[in-house]
């Protein structure tokens, strides 16, 4: 099937992750029911958010998500009988031809629908961990339920290995998706535009999440300085720290770090398209790399940390220079190598022009689509009991009212 097939998918796709404070697998259900639905298919979305909280109108919110520390981060989810009874009104309204769920095995609405659901069920997994207490501990509520999923797809070799290590079976790699176009035709922003003497660096992320590597990219500040004094290091992303925060561990170095808040995509892609470098620090717990994928769209160079993860992006350093992970100083000598060397900087740009096409969102339409077919012919469509029915953990899990509070 490519996405020009003239059969028209009914498709539902559940995200277990809030809308109300939107991350990576957000965007990519976001981005990949858009892609689905130009392509002529019918697409809900459940997920966790708030009634207030701006969602498009393919979306369905699943009520209100409370935070929880899961696999090294804060998510926010959901879970509880109120959440139950939405997930099943959503599929028995939907007569879904495929039920697309991601990361099932994180208990919220992932788990939750594939207790319930029968027929063509497709499974996303985005996780990519050497050990996972969290998934050691849904494994056992999710075990027998697991057999039901028809496909599973992985967004990388990294969360392919850890689905096999944790889960058993295999999964096929598709990679998350980019509107190449969008960052590649990005307006550049003056305010971002950097010079020979005052060059620009970029950091994408939560700010206040230790494995996004801010700390990382602020310890190499002062080294960059001392070479480049007119550095500028731009921060975008929701956090607590702040210009307090920096002074107090830069000094006057401090000058050079410049606070963005929270951006819109549309200033990300100009912030991207705008600076000469952007800086992955992150120390881990990635199993993708998407910013990688967005800045080389838009013609940044890439400084990224050397995991396999980001490794695999960047093609071993031939789109994007790879420096050693956790290690500020390496940063600092890395950056300032890519900054005084136009030659590296231009062939790893020419380099990551190629590479983002197998990401752009046309091509990964297309194998997602592939795999809809595969699971989608001939295969009836049911709803399971409500597991809050039985006995156990898994229906005192259901019952329990503590996920529904904030």
């Amino acid at each position: 099937m490519s996405p020009t097939t003239p059969r028209a998918l009914r498709v539902g796709i559940v995200c277990p992750y809030s809308f109300d404070v939107p991350g990576g697998v957000q965007f990519h259900v976001r981005d990949l029911a858009e892609a689905l639905i130009a392509a002529g298919h019918h697409v809900s979305v459940l997920a966790p958010a708030d009634d207030d909280t701006p969602i498009p109108p393919y979306m369905t919110a699943a009520g209100r998500a409370v935070p929880v520390r899961y696999n090294g981060a804060v998510a926010r989810m959901t879970f509880g009988p109120l959440t139950a009874a939405r997930v099943r009104r959503w599929l028995a309204d939907g007569d879904f031809d495929v039920l697309h769920l991601h990361e099932p095995v994180t208990p919220s609405l992932g788990m939750l629908a594939l207790w319930f659901a029968e027929g063509p069920i497709v499974a996303t997994m985005h996780t990519a961990l050497v050990r996972s207490r969290g998934l050691q501990m849904a494994y056992p509520l999710v075990r027998q339920s697991l057999e039901k999923i028809a496909a599973r797809i992985a967004v990388s070799e990294d969360a392919r290995r850890t689905l096999v290590q944790h889960m058993g079976g295999d999964a096929v790699v598709i990679p998350n998706g980019v509107w190449v176009d969008r960052f590649r035709q990005a307006h550049p922003d003056p305010r971002w535009t950097g010079t020979p003497s005052a060059p620009t660096i970029a950091f994408l992320g939560r700010l206040d999440e230790p494995r996004k590597g801010l700390p990382v990219l602020l310890d190499a500040v002062p080294a960059v300085l001392r070479a480049r004094p007119g550095a500028r290091f731009l921060v975008a992303g929701r956090g607590e720290t702040g210009p307090e925060e920096v002074r107090a561990l830069l000094g006057d170095d401090a000058r050079a770090v410049e606070f963005l808040g929270p951006i819109t995509d549309e200033e990300k892609a100009s912030l991207l398209r705008s600076v000469d470098v952007y800086c992955a620090p992150q120390t881990g717990g990635e199993s993708f790399g998407i910013v990688l994928v967005e800045a080389m769209s838009a013609g940044a160079a890439v400084v990224a940390s050397d995991f396999s993860a980001f490794r695999a992006v960047l093609e071993d350093g031939a789109a994007g220079t790879l420096f050693h992970t956790g290690d500020p100083a390496d940063l600092a000598a890395t950056l300032l190598r890519v900054l005084d060397d136009d030659a590296l900087r231009d062939a790893a740009r020419a380099h990551g022009s190629q590479v983002v096409q197998r990401y752009d969102w046309s091509h990964v339409t297309h194998e997602v689509l592939t795999v809809y077919e595969m699971v989608s012919a001939g295969t009836d469509r049911l709803v399971r009991e409500d597991p809050s029915s039985r006995r156990g953990t898994l229906g005192r899990l259901v019952r329990s009212d503590r996920w529904e509070r904030a």
